[in-house]
C-alpha cells in the first residue's frame, strides 16, 4: 500500500532545528509482520532510528502516525526532508 498523506488539513509540521544524534543505535528485534501504529506513536516528535525491510536505515522525526503509515522528516545526511513510510516496510525502530 502506498503512503497516504495526513488528512484533515494536516500538513508537514516544523522540521527539527538540529541534526539527529551522530551515532547509529543497536537494532532491536524485528517486528513479525508490521509495526503497530500504537508502538511507533510513542516516538512522535522524537529522534527515531528506522530500519526498513529493504535494508535501508536512517534517522527519522515522526510527526504523524496513521493506521498504516507514519509521516515526518527523514534525515538525508545534510537536511530534513518530509516523507512518509508504510508501516509494513519498517523492520524495527528505536527512539530517543
Amino acid at each position: 500500500m502506498a503512503f497516504m498523506p495526513p488528512q484533515g488539513g494536516q500538513g508537514p509540521q516544523q522540521a527539527p532545528t538540529s541534526a539527529p544524534p551522530q551515532f547509529v543505535p543497536q537494532q532491536p528485534a524485528a517486528a513479525p509482520f508490521a509495526v503497530d501504529p500504537g508502538a511507533i506513536r510513542g516516538c512522535l516528535f522524537r529522534f527515531t532510528y528506522i530500519w526498513l525491510r529493504n535494508r535501508n536505515n536512517f534517522w527519522f522525526f515522526p510527526t504523524f502516525v496513521g493506521r498504516t503509515s507514519v509521516a515526518g522528516f527523514r534525515w538525508t545526511g545534510r537536511t530534513w526532508v518530509y516523507s512518509g513510510i508504510d508501516l509494513r516496510s519498517i523492520e524495527s525502530f528505536t527512539c530517543f
